[in-house]
């Protein structure tokens, strides 16, 4: 009885979008001049109707069985361009749809079959997703397809037949939504109140409504960790997800025996990084166990990945990062739909970005160019794409999903950390959260939900918005170099003939241009996404010029001239003042530089202060101390790395407001010790262990990570089996 009853709901479903997807071609080719069911001389009724229907009913065919194999044979494709040739293939499935109707009359003009094939497919998902609400079946189906899984009637018995299975964990990463940003959000209204605050409380929910819930029920609680002195992405999920950060001083840095810079988000630099993480001592990943990673810097040692970074410059067929992408548009109306609101997303951009130019807002940053596009990347493409991932993963049952949904992150870099663009953000991430959390009822097993951050955000002007001189520029001027020309210079195209000096000089610098332009993380993603190659890195500078690199607020200068790490008399005999000039600047916090006294590296201030990290000698005003606990622990960590900078700078930090001035062109900055930007969050469910407090490091985090997954009842094993196709 149960499958007639199933099978009576499948037959009801498909006759419904079957007549959605008649009546929108009936409507379309009354209202389109260049579409027409009809001959020249006219037909009844009845003919128009039943050629309507069967070109319907040949389209959705050709969906479900052609649409598939179809956008496989695309998959290397960049997704991008992937996503646009879906309106051309599905108007041309159109047009063979309506080829096969017996006795065609009609006429259509190519262009107007990819417009009627979008509203159609439109059309049809809206009827289908609006049934299956009521269906817990047909939703759950649609939501494996959504994923590219295919659960079949075999598969889906032994799941139901066999034993009950210990729960899986979904750990969902909020890029750079700091521990304070989301108790604002769980706890402030998502509008203004108007009508009084008892009014108000009763009318308007919380800016994130679904996580509050979680939290007032008590079926989560909220910690706050610690972040590492490199408060970014980089650092934090390579310790999260491998178990080791070490020797990840920044987001950028020089290395002197190869003479690169490596960057955290440029995919060769990322393979490189996890296999330096994955060689060390003791380090495990956090996924190695059935797991998947999604939309993230590193892979975790999942056996599933989808839009990893250091995976994108893999070759293999299963791994590379836009393998992912196939899951997601191998459905013609997630086409349709992304690209709407990833249209709408860049008009938004455009018309926010112009309102803040107009009313004068301070701090602002530059947000034009290619901007707009990197922005909707973010917070639509890679927010679908990730979101269908892990709804495939948790109705195929398997054990560990990470994800990252990087949205956040990249709106606060270029419009505040509380702005009202990045608050809109935060609402629509918590809609995804919902989505996600109540696939778990669909699911073959049961899910637990924790929800943390790599880092949050410090609000602030700009160094060089502040002072009207770049960190590179007043590092160039204290050692007695040219610092002017750079902006004008990179107006300009590369200069057809260069000496191999002038290249590689032209090679740093055009880095040191694009930090000041765009820093964000998902710079990178999004090229990856269009297959376009790495850039080069600069390798063998000029050895009489610094090197300067910036990672929110925190700088990184080093001397290629002088082998090994630099010390302070080095630095003194070399450049004498600099040091004095950058530990007394009113933007600079403090310094840290190795030394040749016995007492180790020390931290510099203005007025002469110092902080011998090894001892905790303190001559003068401590410089650490604006910057709250846990600071000398962070920076005596960092300067135990190989590749730690020769001069490590961070800037000042208001105690009072947290703001701190980011070297790069971010007015939401993170990198660096200061603000809101070291104090991340970890939202996990009641029922596990509490983890310790204060819980400091990403290291840490990964260590109460691997323990909540060991404690699990029974092994952490997938219910589909560890077949990949499966």
């Amino acid at each position: 009885m149960e499958r007639w009853q199933a099978a009576g709901r499948a037959l009801l479903h498909m006759l419904v979008v079957w007549a959605v997807g008649t009546v929108t071609i009936a409507v379309l080719a009354g209202i389109l001049p260049d579409f027409r069911l009809q001959s020249a001389d006219g037909d009844d009724f009845t003919r128009i109707g039943a050629a309507a229907a069967l070109a319907a009913g040949a389209f959705g065919l050709l969906n479900a069985l052609v649409w598939p194999l179809l956008v496989r044979a695309l998959l290397l494709v960049p997704a991008i361009v992937l996503a646009l040739l879906v309106y051309l293939l599905n108007g041309v499935m159109l047009l063979l749809a309506v080829r096969l109707v017996p006795d065609w009359r009609g006429e259509i003009d190519p262009p107007t079959a990819v417009l009627i094939a979008a509203v159609v497919s439109a059309a049809c998902s809206a009827a289908s997703g609006t049934l299956a609400l009521r269906d817990d079946e047909a939703y759950r189906r649609r939501l494996a397809r959504m994923a590219g899984r295919r659960t079949g009637r075999r598969a889906r018995r032994g799941a139901d037949a066999a034993a009950p299975q210990p729960p899986g964990t979904v750990f969902l990463q909020l890029d750079g939504v700091g521990h304070d940003v989301l108790l604002r959000a769980v706890r402030d209204p998502a509008r203004a109140p108007v009508r009084g605050p008892a009014r108000a409380d009763r009318d308007n929910p919380p800016l994130m409504p679904t996580l509050a819930s979680w939290l007032a029920g008590g079926t989560h609680r909220l910690v706050p960790w610690r972040t590492d002195w490199s408060s970014q992405t980089g650092a934090s999920q390579l310790g999260i997800l491998h178990g080791s950060n070490f020797d990840v001083p920044a987001f950028r840095w020089y290395e002197k025996e190869t003479g690169r810079i490596v960057v955290c988000n440029s995919p060769s630099d990322a393979a490189e990084l996890e296999r330096r993480a994955r060689s060390r001592p003791g380090a495990r990943g956090l996924l190695e166990e059935d797991g998947a990673s999604r939309g993230n810097l590193f892979g975790g040692g999942a056996s599933q990945l989808a839009l990893v970074l250091s995976a994108a410059a893999r070759r293999d067929r299963r791994t590379r990062s836009r393998h992912g992408y196939f899951a997601y548009f191998s459905d013609p109306a997630h086409a349709v739909r992304t690209t709407g609101s990833f249209l709408a997303e860049v008009v938004r951009e455009v018309r926010q970005s112009t309102r803040a130019r107009l009313r004068g807002d301070r701090p602002r940053v530059p947000r034009g160019g290619l901007y707009p596009l990197v922005r909707a990347f973010a917070t639509v493409v890679e927010r679908d794409v990730v979101v269908a991932a892990v709804l495939g993963d948790m109705l195929a049952g398997r054990s560990t999903v990470y994800a990252d949904l990087v949205a956040y992150d990249e709106v606060a870099h270029h419009s505040g950390v509380d702005s009202e663009d990045a608050r809109q953000v935060l609402a629509r991430l918590d809609r995804s959260i919902r989505l996600i959390a109540r696939a778990a009822e669909h699911a073959p097993r049961p899910y637990r939900f924790v929800l943390l951050s790599d880092h949050g955000q410090s609000h602030g002007e700009t160094f060089a918005a502040r002072y009207g001189v770049s960190l590179r520029e007043l590092v160039l001027s204290c050692c007695g170099l040219p610092a002017g020309g750079r902006r004008a210079r990179h107006r300009r195209h590369r200069p057809a003939r260069l000496t191999a000096r002038d290249r590689t000089e032209y090679e740093i610098e055009a880095e040191a241009a694009r930090e000041e332009i765009a820093g964000a993380e998902a710079r990178e993603a999004a090229r990856a996404a269009l297959h376009r190659p790495e850039r080069a890195p600069a390798v063998h500078p000029p050895a009489d010029r610094p090197i300067v690199l910036g990672s929110g607020n925190l700088g990184l200068v080093s001397f290629p001239d002088i082998p090994g790490r630099a010390t302070r008399e080095q630095i003194e005999r070399a450049h004498p003042g600099l040091l004095g000039v950058l530990a007394g600047h009113p933007g600079v916090g403090f310094l840290l530089v190795a030394t040749e006294d016995e007492r180790g590296s020390v931290v510099l201030g203005a007025g002469g202060a110092e902080h011998w990290i090894a001892t905790g000698e303190v001559v003068g005003k401590d410089p650490l101390a604006p910057f709250g606990e846990g600071a000398v622990e962070a920076v005596r960590r960092t300067d135990a790395f190989p590749h730690v900078a020769d001069i490590m700078v961070n800037s000042a930090c208001d105690p009072l407001t947290g703001e701190v001035h980011a070297f790069e062109a971010q007015i939401g900055s993170h990198g660096g010790l200061g603000g809101g930007q070291s104090r991340a969050f970890l939202l996990h469910p009641a029922d596990l262990p509490a983890p310790p407090r204060p819980l400091a490091g990403a290291e840490a985090v990964h260590t109460v990570l691997r323990g909540w997954l060991e404690e699990s009842v029974g092994p952490q094993v997938p219910v589909a089996g560890r077949n990949p196709a499966a």
